[in-house]
């Protein structure tokens, strides 16, 4: 399995990265100003950033357990970056309607659009992850340290 400090270094890049990709975005694609979608997204990003290493250690003992191996097929990759996004779908919705002054439904439209890029970004960031930081020889394979993530973030291992 990756050390706790590569899973720190894991979640902070992906954290860090993410924002600088997706603050001007959403403030261009949703029309609010760049400072309300920053604010909105650093808070976020501090919340997935915990949300991140709690579950991917979760996740990865899952299959530690179930499969006897941490080797994830793009398959279990894509079930990885859902759960993710799903565990913050729940947390930021009502969050995001109460600051953004919108009604739930358009907090959920505006959700999915933004867990759809974190998926995206997850995949691609963990895979270039990997591709810099590999495992040593001889480790089993934690190929997708997420910091959806997540999926998540934060994503987010």
């Amino acid at each position: 399995m990756r050390t706790p400090m590569d899973r720190i270094r894991h979640t902070v890049g992906f954290e860090l990265i993410g924002l600088l990709i997706f603050a001007p975005l959403a403030s261009w694609v949703f029309g609010y100003g760049l400072p309300q979608m920053g604010l909105m997204a650093v808070v976020a990003s501090a919340i997935a950033a915990v949300w991140n290493y709690v579950y991917n250690l979760l996740f990865d003992k899952a299959m530690l357990r179930l499969t006897g191996q941490l080797r994830k097929s793009t398959a279990v990759r894509v079930l990885h970056a859902v759960l993710f996004e799903l565990g913050l779908l729940v947390v930021f919705l009502p969050a995001v309607a109460w600051y953004l002054g919108i009604s739930l439904l358009q907090a959920l439209l505006m959700d999915i659009a933004v867990a759809i890029f974190y998926m995206v970004y997850a995949f691609f960031y963990n895979l270039a992850y990997d591709a810099v930081f590999p495992l040593e020889s001889g480790q089993p394979d934690d190929a997708g340290a997420d910091g959806t993530g997540k999926g998540g973030k934060a994503a987010l291992g």
